[in-house]
């Protein structure tokens, strides 16, 4: 996107948490779907695939809510906060609507 029109929009600030957001809620599937694929599961050789991609989706889920974190998109220990943030990303996407 063009920075004049992030900016104008307010996206400039906004895209990287929109992304990060998406990638979370992602991983968090990603986690949930190969959960219940091991339980379901009687294959040793797919339960072992199983559990590596299992291991690999919850790194990735680890990495991202760090990054969210870090970045201040997602307090964990803040409920207040992070009502404050999401009601502030809200705004700024039904602005854009």
């Amino acid at each position: 996107m063009n920075s004049f029109i992030e900016k104008l929009t307010g996206m400039d600030k906004m895209t990287d948490q929109v992304i990060a957001t998406d990638f979370l809620i992602s991983a968090k599937s990603a986690v949930k779907s190969y959960s219940i694929a091991l339980t379901e599961t009687t294959s040793p050789e797919v339960r072992t695939v199983l559990r590596t991609q299992l291991g690999d989706a919850l790194a990735s889920l680890d990495s991202i809510s760090n990054y969210m974190i870090d970045k201040g998109y997602n307090d964990v220990y803040d409920l207040n906060q992070q009502f404050k943030v999401d009601i502030q990303t809200t705004e700024t996407a039904l602005k854009l609507v």
